[in-house]
């Protein structure tokens, strides 16, 4: 017989094992009962025990708890509340709908699980998600710790755990194919292209069901829990497989020197909007844990995806901060990438707060210190903070340098003022307050968009296998097909598409700021056109590892990119300079195609620039033509004869567009000669000052 509940307690929220039972405890300020259901399969269509809380015993405050002795670790258990279902004052208690522990560290599916059947009326159990009670401590470390690598160091290679092993050619034996473990198969790749960082899209349990017309949820921006690993992306198939398997992998990866960065969805969840389903949220306190409107049956959708989480809501702003005190403690993770962050800056309301408490929370929590902290500082409803987002130890992912980059070699004008601000960190943004110079997260593709090899193949975008008519995806991609929409067996388009992408490579890598690469950008990796294949669980979205060999070049000019740039000043020694300060140290001298006449007109597609390294080793100069002919740049003199070397043109075929710097060629001439759509990086030995002063 079963040993009776005993009252428990409030504290800590969640499922806490201990050698005698374990004790529950949930938020739901507004049911009038909670009953506990005690589970020993994930597919019951009702529960092997169910205990009713008393709140003369088991109700402290607003949080419903309760001790039961002898339930060990691995326990299958979810919630039910009573209450009033009033919509209108944003009440959605449904005693039918069995729910999940928001705070649960691993979560039990349901070979039926079924996503519509948690929105229809009715009782749902044998197709409902479950909690599993764990003990995140059981678990060798083995003395590891986050990496604490600063940004100054740091080239993320932003991916996805499936899409990264999930193909057949990855060489990734088939149990572990896009899966944690697949993804410690392929560490040596990784560390041989000189990554240092991989910031995973979404890894926290979320509904792949949660897509139109039958596709999949691929992406994975459609939480269900911020605490429990997403159970596909485990090769194990006990209940806690996922959480040891993700431990096993950022073991691995730090065992590699590479950090483990977080996309996290702290801004919406999967229950959607009124005509969605319950999962936990909405049917145990609804008008805390989501904003809603002036008709509280409606909920704000600041996200794009039917609700906005209450972020600064207090019992929110506690289960976010305790979700990422949970991922650093528990799962050693060294950073988070925040995505739609501006909505963290929300009050209650959906009006901006200039002090949001969320983001101070976060960032002066003594367990997240030193933790890498990333904002995509805007949200879906328009509100725009690249630049200006609240928080002082967070880097921004930089948009603008993303659009300004791709006009620029697109050919547009006007854009040469703003290409050169974006190369030097953007001091136009991120120059306030001495930001420092690695505040702008880089880039010009991510997961949303176009590849890099679509970005030059494609004039416009085709999402026609997403079943929405085309309609759905941005239309402002400031992409160029050079000449030809799609694939070619034109060799001279070929070849400019491949000076093209090494134009975009070697700006990133080259720019004052943190680099950040798409998965599969190195290899030329495509999605044929589409530019929001979310919901395409596929070859489409895969990485596919054939393109390897097929473009070594290509890999090849990422990898010795990454080598030159952790070879600099900057990432080798910590200078501690502001962006300001770099700037003014570098002694930056702007050229055109003749010295000390930059053109700054909008009709200019070309720049120059001389720059020192910070620790006076050497000079570099600089040539970026995006113009459609040749162009002939003077260059400047050294009396000391030390003459310029080249290490960059990206007009070269391989091995000669890029070469290591003991082996870099001498430059004779006194100018040269920059070939169309092309970017050339000179440098020579620094002797006193003659260099820039005589240029």
């Amino acid at each position: 017989m079963s040993a009776e509940p005993l009252p428990g307690r409030a504290f800590p929220l969640g499922a806490k094992v201990t050698p005698e039972g374990i004790n529950f405890s949930v938020y739901s300020d507004k049911s009038t009962t909670v009953e506990l259901l005690l589970f020993d399969r994930a597919d019951q269509d009702r529960p092997t025990r169910t205990i009713t809380l008393d709140a003369r015993k088991h109700r402290t405050h607003n949080y419903w708890h309760v001790f039961v002795p002898e339930l060990t670790h691995g326990q299958i258990y979810a919630y039910r509340a009573f209450g009033p279902s009033v919509p209108a004052e944003g009440l959605r208690f449904d005693f039918k709908k069995p729910m999940l522990d928001p705070y649960a560290r691993c979560i039990a599916i349901p070979d039926r699980y079924d996503r519509w059947a948690a929105r229809r009326p009715g009782d749902n159990t044998a197709t409902a998600m479950k909690s599993v009670a764990i003990d995140p401590g059981a678990y060798d470390w083995e003395g590891d710790q986050p990496l604490q690598r600063p940004f100054s160091q740091t080239v993320i290679y932003e991916m996805h755990v499936r899409g990264f092993t999930r193909n057949e050619n990855s060489g990734v034996p088939a149990e572990k194919r896009g899966t944690f473990a697949g993804v410690i198969e392929k560490i040596p790749y990784l560390k041989d292209l000189g990554i240092t960082a991989v910031e995973l899209l979404p890894v926290f349990q979320f509904d792949w069901q949660d897509a139109p017309d039958g596709l999949p949820n691929y992406w994975g921006y459609s939480p269900i829990s911020f605490f429990a690993p997403h159970r596909a992306y485990s090769s194990r198939t006990d209940l806690t497989g996922p959480l040891d398997e993700f431990r096993d992998m950022v073991k691995a990866l730090h065992r590699a020197g590479i950090e483990v960065i977080l996309d996290v969805v702290y801004n919406h969840t999967a229950e959607g909007d009124a005509t969605g389903p319950v999962f936990c949220y909405r049917g145990l306190a609804n008008d805390t844990y989501y904003i809603l409107e002036t008709d509280r049956s409606r909920y704000a959708n600041y996200s794009g995806c039917g609700n906005t989480l209450n972020a600064n809501q207090a019992v929110v702003r506690r289960m976010i901060v305790d979700s990422l005190r949970f991922w650093v403690s528990e799962m050693h993770v060294d950073g988070f990438r925040f995505d739609l962050a501006s909505i963290l800056s929300r009050d209650e309301s959906g009006q901006p707060l200039r002090n949001p408490p969320i983001i101070f929370d976060i960032e002066s929590d003594p367990v997240l210190a030193g933790t890498k902290l990333i904002a995509e500082a805007w949200d879906a409803a328009g509100l725009y903070q690249v630049g200006s987002f609240v928080g002082k130890f967070w880097q921004e992912w930089n948009g603008r340098f993303r659009d300004d980059v791709r006009s620029f070699f697109r050919g547009d004008n006007g854009t040469v003022s703003r290409f050169a601000s974006r190369f030097f960190g953007s001091p136009d943004i991120f120059g306030y307050e001495e930001r420092g110079p690695e505040q702008s997260i880089n880039f010009i593709t991510c997961h949303d968009g176009f590849t890099l090899n679509d970005l030059v193949s494609y004039n416009r975008k085709h999402n026609e296998a997403n079943r929405e008519d085309n309609r759905d995806g941005s239309d402002d991609n400031r992409s160029w097909n050079c000449g030809v929409e799609g694939p070619t067996d034109d060799p001279a388009i070929e070849q400019l598409r491949v000076r093209q992408i090494k134009n975009f490579l070697a700006t990133t890598l080259l720019s004052v700021g943190t680099p950040m690469l798409l998965m599969g950008d190195e290899i030329r990796r495509t999605q044929h056109g589409n530019n929001n294949a979310f919901c395409h669980d596929s070859a489409l979205s895969w990485m596919d590892w054939s393109l390897l060999d097929r473009h070594q070049d290509i890999y090849r000019f990422v990898k010795l990119l990454i080598a030159q740039r952790q070879s600099n000043d900057l990432a080798k020694i910590d200078l501690n300079f502001s962006l300001n300060e770099l700037i003014r140290h570098a002694e930056v001298q702007w050229h055109g195609v003749r010295l000390h006449e930059p053109d700054w007109s909008d009709s200019s597609h070309s720049i120059a620039f001389s720059a020192r390294s910070l620790l006076r080793r050497f000079v570099f100069h600089c040539m970026i033509n995006a113009y459609w002919e040749p162009l002939v740049f003077e260059l400047p003199r050294n009396e000391q004869g030390a003459g310029w070397q080249r290490l960059i043109d990206t007009s070269l075929p391989s091995p000669h567009d890029i070469i290591p710097w003991c082996s870099a060629p001498r430059i004779r001439d006194h100018s040269y000669a920059v070939q169309s759509r092309s970017v050339v990086m000179l440098f020579s030995s620094f002797q006193g000052d003659g260099l820039l002063n005589h240029a």
